[in-house]
Parts: C-alpha cells; structure tokens; sequence
C-alpha cells in the first residue's frame, strides 16, 4: 500500500490543538528550526573539541589533514547521528507508542512520526555516506580535490581498506533503505521493524570505533556498541515524543507507560555500556591536560542530569498530567544531543589508555593474553566475560524463571523438563562464550570448533525443548482495544511474519544450517572474520539463531510457522547428517590450514596448527553425531507420545458418539460387499 497520501483516519481526526502556543501560534515551524540549531551547535561542540588536538593522526601514524576536511567530517558524522536517532526514535513511537487502527495502519500521530522519521533517515543516509566520503581524506591524507577527480565511486575501493569509512558509509546506506521503505509502508509492523533497523544503523559505526582496539578491546568494542545503539534509541524517542506530545498526541495510559519504558531501559542500557567502555579507555592512563579528560567530565555532568531528569519524567509519565513531562522531554533531548556529540568527538580524541603503553601482539589480536595450554583446569578457571552473550544468557534464564513463577502464582503448572531444557540451554550458551571456551577460542582452533558445535547444536536444541514463546504467550496480557501493541502483540507479529515463514522452513532452514559452514571455514571469510570481536560476536549469534532456525520445527515445543509430520521431520534430520560428518572429516583431512594467516600471529607457542585443526575436525564429526542423535531420540519419543494422545483422543470420541465413525465404517463395508 502506498503511502503517498495520509491514512483516510488519519486525515478525520481533528487537530487537538496542543502544537500552539498560548497565544494560539502554531509551534511547529519554531520546533523543527530549534532542531536544526541544536544539530548545529552540537556539530560546532564536536569540531571545538577535536580541532585542537592532533594526537589521534599521531598516535596511528596517520598525516594530519585539513581543517576543511577535519571540521567537514566531524559535522557529518554529527549529523549522521542525529539523522539515526531522530529516524529510529520517529518510527519507533509510531510502531510502538502511537495506537494504530484497527487495519494495522498507523493512525494520524503515527503518520506524523512515520513522515519525519522517513525524513530524518534521509538527511541521515546522505550524511553517512558524505561522512565515509570525507573519512577516507580524514585518514589517508587525500586532498578532497583528488577524492573528488577519482569519480562518484571511485573513493569506496579506499573505504573498503579502511575500518571508519566503511562502517560511516553502510550507516549511510542503511538509512537510505529506511527512508525509501517510510515512504512505502503505513502498517504498525512494517514502521516498528523499519525504526529496529534505523537504530542497527548504529552498530556500523560503533563497530570500527577507533578506541575499541588494543587490550580488553572485547570489553570496549562490546560497551561501545550497546552504549552507541542504546543512545540513539535513548535520544531518538525522546524527541520524538516531544514532538508527540507538540502535535496533540497523548503521554497518559498506555502510551505514557510504553515511552517511559523504553526510555529508562535504553537509558539503562546506555549508562552500562558508556561505563564498561570509559573504563577500558581511561584505565591506569594520564588525565592532566586531556581533551579526552575534558569530554569525559562533561559527559559525565551530562549523564548525572540525564539520569535525574529520567527520574522525574518517569514519575510525570506515570501520572495522569504529563505536563510536567511534556516540558521535561526537550531538555532530555538537548542532554542527550550534547552527549553525543561529545561521543563523537571522542573518535577523533587519543584516550589515556593508549599513552601508558604499548599493546602485546596477543592483546591487539584477541584482546588478552594466553599464557598456558588449554586443559580441563583452565575450561574452568580462566573465564572472560562476554558482555553480550554471557549477560545475555543470565537475563533469558531470570526472564524464564519470573514467567514459570507468574504462572504459579495463577495456579497454572508449567512442565518441568521444559524449565530444565532451558536453563540447561542458557548455560551452554555461558559456558561456550565466557569461560575458558570463549577465554580460548579465539587463540585456537580446535576450542573454537568446541565453542561452536555448543553454540549451533546443543544450546538450540535445549533452548527449543523449553517452549519460550509458548510461555511468554501465556504470562503476557494483550494490549486490549484502543491501546498501542504490546509485548504479547510483537511476540505474534514475528512469529507468524513472512520472514519467519521462509527462515523456518524445512529446506530454507536446513540450508542455512548446512552450507554455513562450508562458507564459513572454505572460503576466505573465515580468515577475515577472526580479527575483529565484531564479527566473533556476530559468529556466535550466526551460530545461535541458525541452529534455532533448524530444530524448532523439528523437535521444538513451540509451534513453529511449517507444520511437518513426524516422518517429514525425520526426514530433514537424516537428510543432514551426512553433510554434517562429511564437514568434520573434510577439516581433519585438509591439507590447508584455515585462518592461518590469523593464527600464525597469534603464534602459541605449544600450538601446532595443523594438528590443532585436526583435532578440531574430530570435535566437530564427533560432538555433531551426538546431538543429532538426541534430537532423533526426542523426535521418536514425540512421536510415540502424539500417538497415544491421538488414540486416547479417539477413544473419548468413540465413547461420546458411541462408535460412530466405526458403525460408519462397517456399513460402508457392508454396501460394498452387497455391490459386489
């Protein structure tokens, strides 16, 4: 459906009024160029800061550019930000704070956001991709005349050899695809998808931060992402409901609980990343006569108020007169627009850390150093926390816990091998990325292959026998009519969305969980992929989701988008196996070592190579039989129990019509033989 012109509701409700001023002005206008100044000051902050320090070209051994291309690419990463946040906070109010009509199309506050956020996500997009543009003449040292005579496209073959510049360029073109996809969707589900992937935007940029290298750079590069992404949604909503509110749209019931909710969790969210990262960067480091010092201060002013003011607009918005929240959300944003442009002049500002001393060979690698042999002593005391994964798998396992005890409280029974599959499931998940496992994985081979067969094999299959969804549907209550979708709401709209319908399906979904592999560790993707933890964290969610994606409709409690019989199922499992052993046999028996390149610079020096990616072969073959025979033990044992619930369902049947579909059956006999 097109969304050229507004919704028909949309254009019927009236105008409540609440966007004027006492004197009955239209504020409007006066909103959007206050928007706009603050962009601007908050650009002219960022260039203030970074204009006088010239440590960051130093410290990397990079020519100092212009100050035309240093202020020139400061601003535009400032309005990047500023284009994502004002993007996903718009769309992410319209899907989920704004109640839609009863089609599933947004109503006219909804379409108000869906319009400005398809807006700001364009501005943004433009911005990224002049941002990549002016960060490769930023670090190579290029005049912006020579960039320019090399054609429209000719700087991106410079951008892909260099971290900043392409992770600025694919914000860019991530946001373009929003806008084009705001200027097409008017449905609740499609806007609050469009404004999730507005705020993953961010993850391009925080990846390649320049800070997040070096010791501990797992920590850093993990704490800038959740700070950057949680930041952008922090910010992005509140100017967005100050904007809500402008137009007359309501901050009390539903929608006031909805806004203060996603306000303190991203706010949340962010103060633990910014935390974990400052700590990293500043350890044990100078700070007299730091501009890096001097950003921290105000930064950590800025929060104090952010958190205070957090405080009270949570207070407001819980109350029946929002008033007092409708003034308090501007000045939330204005905090908020200063931090991060603060956060983006850190980028081009050496933190003190990196003046105390030089990195190890190891620590720039993975991060940590490696000491010691991998043994069964060292799987259990060297640990190394995984923000991501390791916090995570602690939140899904209280998550589960509180929804099994909600529903003992209202006297429902919940199985309780379901419970024990999950948790079970959760800590596999912990195990695999924060103990010795995720202490050792990137070093070795032959305990990434362990940390790996965990991660796609047994924990999705423990985590689809506990039957989440199915749990979460019954402790969730609906959103009720007239009220903005909730949780239980969105839980439905991705499960039965097209998406999950493809991913999940047999073929598609035993595709994905087969030929990963072989494009992962056969071609030079698995080389490249060693050197970043971004993409270590990105290998492990791979890992996770795709082996979900297979054995939920397999063996899973919940009930999965394709409904396969028992011998269809089995089918799809015996139909994988062997390509499953045949990858592990393949690894044992190359004659090339894969990521070699990697691990000859890791260089342990106990560690033969080849003998360790044998043996990682033989962990691979060896623990994906074992898991592939549980889940065919647990497909039989289903198969024996929906039998006999279906004979025993049969015999209640035949009780209550007294037989009667066998009286069918035997008359029908009858008139057979009498034709005959």
């Amino acid at each position: 459906m097109s969304a050229s012109t507004e919704p028909a509701a949309a254009t019927a409700r009236p105008d409540t009024g609440e966007g004027t001023g006492r004197r009955g002005r239209d504020l409007r206008p006066f909103t959007t160029a206050m928007t706009l100044l603050l962009v601007a000051v908050c650009g002219g902050v960022a260039v203030g800061l970074t204009l006088g320090d010239d440590g960051y070209w130093g410290q990397g051994g990079l020519p100092v550019p212009d100050d035309v291309i240093r202020i020139g690419t400061v601003l535009a990463r400032v309005a990047t930000v500023a284009g994502m946040a004002l993007a996903a906070g718009s769309l992410l109010v319209a899907g989920f704070v704004a109640a839609p009509q009863t089609s599933g199309t947004v109503d006219v506050h909804g379409y108000r956001a869906l319009r400005r956020g398809g807006l700001a996500a364009l501005l943004g997009g433009v911005a990224g991709i002049v941002a990549g543009w002016l960060s490769v003449a930023d670090m190579s040292g290029t005049a912006l005349g020579d960039l320019a005579s090399a054609g429209p496209f000719g700087w991106l073959g410079a951008a892909a050899t260099l971290n900043e510049p392409m992770g600025w360029t694919l914000a860019g073109l991530v946001l373009l695809l929003v806008a084009a996809g705001a200027g097409y969707v008017l449905n609740w589900k499609a806007t609050a998808a469009l404004g999730v992937l507005a705020a993953a935007s961010a993850l391009f940029p925080a990846a390649v931060h320049p800070a997040a290298t070096g010791m501990a750079h797992d920590w850093s590069g993990d704490g800038v992402m959740l700070r950057t992404v949680s930041g952008v949604v922090f910010l992005g909503v509140a100017a967005a409901l100050a904007a809500h509110r402008i137009h007359g749209g309501p901050l009390t019931g539903t929608p006031g609980r909805r806004g203060r909710a996603v306000l303190i969790g991203a706010g949340s969210v962010y103060l633990v990343g910014e935390i974990v990262f400052q700590v990293v960067v500043v350890w044990n480091g100078p700070w007299a006569g730091s501009a890096y010092a001097t950003t921290v201060a105000a930064s950590a002013v800025l929060l104090a108020l952010l958190v205070a003011g957090t405080a009270v607009l949570a207070r407001a918005l819980s109350s029946t007169r929002p008033d007092s929240a409708g003034r308090l959300l501007p000045v939330l944003a204005v905090a908020g627009a200063l931090v991060a442009a603060l956060g983006v002049a850190g980028t081009r500002l050496v933190p003190p850390r990196f003046l105390v001393r030089p990195d190890s060979a190891l620590e720039t690698l993975i991060g940590w150093n490696v000491d010691r042999p991998f043994s069964a002593l060292t799987l259990l005391v060297e640990w190394r926390w995984n923000i991501v994964f390791g916090t995570g798998a602690l939140l899904l396992a209280a998550l589960y816990a509180l929804g099994v005890r909600q529903l003992a409280s209202r006297g429902v029974r919940w199985p309780v091998g379901r419970t024990w599959a999950w948790m079970l499931g959760c800590a596999a998940l912990l195990l695999a990325t924060s103990s010795g496992l995720g202490f050792y994985s990137p070093a070795m081979f032959s305990v990434h292959m362990i940390s790996h067969m965990t991660l796609n094999m047994l924990t999705p299959i423990l985590l689809s026998l506990g039957g989440a969804v199915t749990l979460a549907l019954r402790v969730l209550r609906p959103a009720g009519r007239g009220n903005p979708p909730g949780p239980r709401e969105w839980l439905l709209a991705l499960v039965h969305s097209r998406v999950a319908r493809v991913l999940t399906h047999p073929g598609c979904a035993a595709v994905l969980f087969v030929g990963s592999f072989y494009v992962l560790y056969f071609t030079s993707l698995f080389d490249g992929a060693l050197r970043f933890h971004w993409t270590h964290q990105l290998m492990n969610l791979h890992f996770v989701l795709v082996g979900y994606l297979f054995f939920w409709p397999l063996i899973g409690v919940d009930s999965a988008p394709h409904k396969l019989p028992h011998l269809g199922r089995l089918a799809v499992l015996l139909a994988t196996m062997p390509f499953h052993a045949f990858f592990g046999i393949a690894v044992m028996s190359s004659s090339n070592v894969l990521g070699q390149n990697f691990y000859a610079q890791v260089g342990l020096p106990w560690l033969d190579l080849a003998a360790d990616q044998s043996v990682g072969g033989g962990i691979a073959w060896a623990t994906g039989e074992l898991p592939m025979l549980l889940v065919m033990v647990t497909l039989v044992v289903q198969w024996s129990r929906d039998d006999s619930r279906e004979a025993v369902r049969k015999d209640r049947q035949a009780v209550r019509d007294d037989d009667a579909e066998l009286k069918a059956y035997n008359e029908m006999l009858a008139k057979l033989r009498k034709g005959d």
